[in-house]
C-alpha cells in the first residue's frame, strides 16, 4: 500500500486573470508555455521543490471557475494560488503597492434588491453550495493555514494585510458604492475572480490561497492615479516568497 505522502500530488496550481499579472513569474521561474489551443493559456515548470502549473484564465468569474476546474481535474493540483491585482477600499487603510491575503471571499453582487436595499442569497434561501450539512451562500473561506503562511512570508518584503475580499461583476467607480460594499461585507478590497476560484476549491476540497497587489484605491474612477505595474510586480514577488516558504 502506498503511503499517504506518496499519493499526494506535489503540483501547485496558479491562476491569474491576465498575462500582466504573471509575466514576472514566467520570466523568473522559466515557466514554459504548453502548446494548447484556446483558453486558458497554460505554463509549467519545476521550482521550489514542486511542479508548478500556471493558467491565465481571462477576466471574470466564469473564466476563473473554468481554470480552477482545469487545474484540479486535468493537472491534479493539490493547492491553488489565485493571484493578481485588486482595488482597495478606503476603510482598509491600504496603499497602492501593498499586498493583501484573503481570509474569505464574498460574491458581492449575488442576491436580491428590495425596498430596503441589497440582501444576500440567504434571503432567497438557495445556497451556492452544500457541503455535508453546511450551506454556503455568498461567503467562501480560504485555507487558514496557507493564508497565514502567505502572510508570514510576505510581511518580510511588503506591507501586507489579511482580510475579506469582495468579488464583483461590475467594477466599482464611485466612493458611495465602495463604502456600501466595504460596510456590507466588511471587505478590504475588490476583484473580479476570487470568489469563483474559492467556490470551486471548496467544491473539490482543494486548499486555496489568494494573494493580490493593490493597484488603486476604490473611489471616483481615475486611472491616472493607478499603478497596475507596481501592483502586479509586488504581487508576483509575494507569490514567489510564499512558494519559497512552502518548499
Amino acid at each position: 500500500m502506498k503511503s499517504r505522502k506518496s499519493e499526494k500530488s506535489d503540483i501547485i496550481g496558479m491562476i491569474s486573470a491576465v498575462p500582466l499579472e504573471g509575466d514576472l513569474l514566467v520570466k523568473k521561474l522559466k515557466l514554459l508555455k504548453k502548446s494548447i489551443s484556446g483558453q486558458p493559456e497554460a505554463y509549467r515548470c519545476r521550482a521550489f521543490g514542486h511542479s508548478l502549473v500556471y493558467l491565465i484564465s481571462g477576466i471574470g468569474k466564469t473564466n476563473a471557475a473554468h481554470s480552477a476546474t482545469v487545474l484540479i481535474k486535468k493537472y491534479r493540483s493539490s493547492i491553488i494560488i489565485n493571484f493578481g491585482i485588486g482595488g482597495a477600499y478606503l476603510s482598509g487603510g491600504l496603499c497602492i503597492g501593498d499586498i493583501v491575503v484573503a481570509t474569505k471571499e464574498i460574491y458581492a453582487d449575488e442576491g436580491i434588491n428590495l425596498k430596503d436595499g441589497f440582501h444576500s442569497l440567504e434571503t432567497i434561501g438557495i445556497p451556492f453550495l452544500r457541503i455535508g450539512g453546511r450551506k454556503l451562500f455568498n461567503e467562501f473561506p480560504l485555507d487558514r493555514s496557507l493564508s497565514q503562511t502567505a502572510f508570514s512570508s510576505i510581511r518580510r518584503l511588503f506591507n501586507v494585510k489579511k482580510g475579506i475580499f469582495s468579488t464583483v461583476s461590475t467594477c466599482t467607480g464611485t466612493e458611495k458604492r465602495a463604502r456600501e460594499l466595504a460596510e456590507r461585507f466588511r471587505t478590504i478590497c475588490e476583484n473580479m475572480e476570487g470568489a469563483a476560484v474559492a467556490h470551486i476549491c471548496c467544491l473539490y476540497g482543494i486548499p486555496c490561497v489568494e494573494i493580490r497587489g493593490i493597484s488603486n484605491i476604490v473611489e471616483k474612477r481615475d486611472t491616472t492615479k493607478w499603478d497596475i505595474g507596481l501592483a502586479a510586480e509586488n504581487c508576483q514577488k509575494a507569490v514567489m516568497a510564499f512558494l519559497a516558504e512552502l518548499s
